[in-house]
């Protein structure tokens, strides 16, 4: 039996699936977790990355492996391979003035045109825009950028500061697409960085990873064994995390992905390449060859936890409440803004809850109204999407909380189109294991995912529309 390995290295925390090459069944896992905040020391992810495969059992018998990653997240390395500072993650909402500034500077439509997006303060591009003005002699040192993917595939290769086995060979950086596309200094329509562009965020040029295609090989494993690592495993090329689930799920043209975990995301495979001079639409590439327009919400799966917390309730019980409700919650109507937004860009902006008399007041109507909120969001998203010219077919609903009773029911009354939710699953690791699997063999292989639900399609315009009338 021959075996893959996927890795999932998440804002949270990181995931390792071993597959079966001729069948794609999860044969085990192991997850170890990572440290709270927006700004990590990625020495924390690779410690956990150890950690989560040798929970595992190692990869001992395993042939070929491969890192999916937070998108966005800016490594920076000196001349020796050193970390500088620890990683701005995609959630570091200090750099949303440097976005503005670079789109100031350049213009959005030179943005849009040159990368397929426009910056806001998750991109690479701004969190280095912002090392230049906040810690300049930091950004002086920047001999390197990685992204969290690049840099933990780089150091599963033996490479790395002084007393890794090879050391600090920053041109042995690699990375993919998809992650590639998430910089704002690498243009999707050509396969091309932008130096140009490098340069007006950092203020000076640097070693970027190789673009790699989504059947090459970075390389090979360098013996961790101490770790359950042997040397010479063929090692994949990586993806962002959203590109990884895409590919974990099978998604092809006509599928929308819908996203609700820490983040929330809507996204969808295409042919075409595509720019959004409004920036609500991030025009990145997916991680088979394609491109992957994108949406992503600051706010999802917390907007539960907080509404669960405030009504003493767990998130089975916030459903059960919800359902009791009536479709647009007697006009109550929470715009989800806790932790400012990123689509819309308000990175200052905090949730509003509108539509309260004594009679609507009820815990039913406030559980009701969180959830509504929430995919009013995402579908704003797939309307954006729309307008990139996706025609999508069905929906697939996927994280924690599309496992809840109501939400995957309100969700068949917001979405206008047929909703579907696979089983629970770590698409994220599954898809870098196809990636493994395809660096292995040559071929991307095309294994079954199971649905747990589909819900009925029960479109209720009154959800949307008070929504809408509220922005």
């Amino acid at each position: 039996m021959t075996l893959v390995a996927g890795i999932d290295s998440s804002t949270q925390s990181c995931k390792v699936v071993i597959r079966d090459l001729a069948t794609g069944a999860v044969l085990r896992s192991g997850r170890a977790t990572h440290p709270e905040g927006t700004e990590i020391d990625p020495l924390k992810w690779w410690e956990a990355m150890l950690a989560a495969i040798a929970a595992t059992g190692g990869l001992i018998d395993v042939s070929a492996v491969s890192i999916a990653g937070q998108q966005h997240g800016m490594v920076v390395l000196d001349a020796d391979g050193r970390v500088i500072r620890p990683a701005l993650l995609w959630n570091d909402t200090r750099s949303a003035q440097a976005a503005l500034d670079l789109i100031a500077e350049v213009g959005a439509d030179q943005l849009a045109r040159r990368t397929g997006s426009v910056p806001v303060a998750s991109f690479t591009a701004t969190k280095l825009r912002w090392l230049r003005d906040a810690e300049p002699e930091q950004a002086a040192r920047v001999a390197a950028i990685a992204l969290p993917h690049d840099w933990l595939t780089w150091r599963l290769r033996g490479f790395g500061p002084a007393g890794t086995l090879y050391g600090p060979q920053l041109a042995e950086l690699t990375t993919d697409r998809s992650d590639a596309s998430g910089t704002g200094y690498w243009n999707p329509a050509t396969g091309e960085y932008d130096r140009e562009l490098l340069e007006t965020a950092l203020g000076h040029s640097a070693i970027l990873p190789r673009v790699l295609g989504p059947a090459e090989a970075a390389g090979v494993t360098a013996d961790q064994e101490s770790h359950s690592v042997p040397s010479g495993i063929v090692v994949g090329v990586g993806a962002g995390d959203n590109a990884g689930a895409a590919l974990g799920l099978g998604a092809g043209p006509g599928d929308v992905v819908v996203s609700i975990g820490t983040s929330g995301t809507v996204f969808a495979v295409t042919e075409s390449p595509s720019a959004d001079i409004t920036g609500t639409v991030a025009g990145f590439a997916d991680a088979g060859g394609a491109y992957l327009p994108l949406v992503a919400t600051l706010n999802a799966a917390r907007i539960l936890d907080s509404v669960a917390g405030l009504l003493g309730v767990d998130h089975n019980e916030l459903g059960r409440l919800a359902l009791e409700a009536a479709p647009g919650s007697s006009g109550v109507v929470l715009q989800p803004y806790f932790e400012g937004e990123r689509t819309p860009n308000l990175p200052d902006a905090t949730a509003t809850l509108f539509g309260l008399t004594l009679a609507s007041s009820t815990r039913p109507n406030l559980a009701r109204a969180a959830i509504e909120g929430l995919l009013c969001g995402l579908a704003d998203g797939l309307d954006a999407v729309r307008a990139q010219g996706v025609e999508p077919h069905r929906v697939l609903l996927i994280g924690g909380a599309a496992q809840n009773e109501a939400v995957a029911t309100i969700a068949g009354q917001v979405f206008d189109v047929p909703v579907e939710v696979p089983n629970p699953d770590e698409y994220v690791a599954l898809g870098a294991a196809v990636q493994a699997a395809w660096a292995l063999t040559g071929t991307r292989p095309g294994w079954p995912i199971a649905l747990s639900s589909r819900p009925a399609s029960d479109t209720r315009s009154i959800i949307r529309e008070q929504y809408a009338a509220r922005a």
